[in-house]
């Protein structure tokens, strides 16, 4: 007989942290440290079916008003994690949580791109003086 071995790899399920992210107030505590930066830096925080905070990634740096992010990178993370949604966020070392028009863009973008993922979009925070929380201010449709 003629046996041939195959070796497969599986990922290992990435666990959860215990902290739940309901409200933009939690996400605003988990990037307290943001407020402090000198340049734009976009994050995603990827959760689990129980609201779990599995992790935080930082996606790009930026410079003082500008801050790229594409699907493709921001995606990366939460298949990896395994997450089925994220939330977004990023700051305005300005202390202004006034959400500019590519704000606006890239989170429609990324809200479409989920949906064929089928990894949801909660929500996309700016973090500033006071944090603005993008589905609370109606700013895109998150449904």
């Amino acid at each position: 007989m003629n046996y041939t071995t195959v070796q497969t790899n599986l990922p290992l399920v990435k666990e959860s942290t215990d902290q739940i992210v309901k409200s933009p107030a939690d996400v605003s505590r988990i990037c307290e440290d943001m407020k402090s930066l000198a340049q734009e830096s976009f994050h995603v925080i990827t959760i689990n079916t129980k609201n779990k905070m599995i992790n935080r990634h930082m996606i790009t740096l930026g410079i003082v008003d500008c801050c790229l992010a594409h699907p493709r990178e921001v995606f990366r993370p939460a298949i990896l994690d395994g997450a089925s949604g994220i939330i977004c966020v990023h700051n305005h070392p300005s202390g202004d949580s006034c959400p500019s028009c590519e704000d606006i863009r890239i989170t429609k973008q990324l809200i479409q791109a989920g949906k064929t993922l089928e990894i949801k979009v909660f929500d996309h925070i700016i973090i500033g003086k006071e944090p603005l929380s993008m589905r609370d201010s109606g700013l895109a449709d998150f449904s």
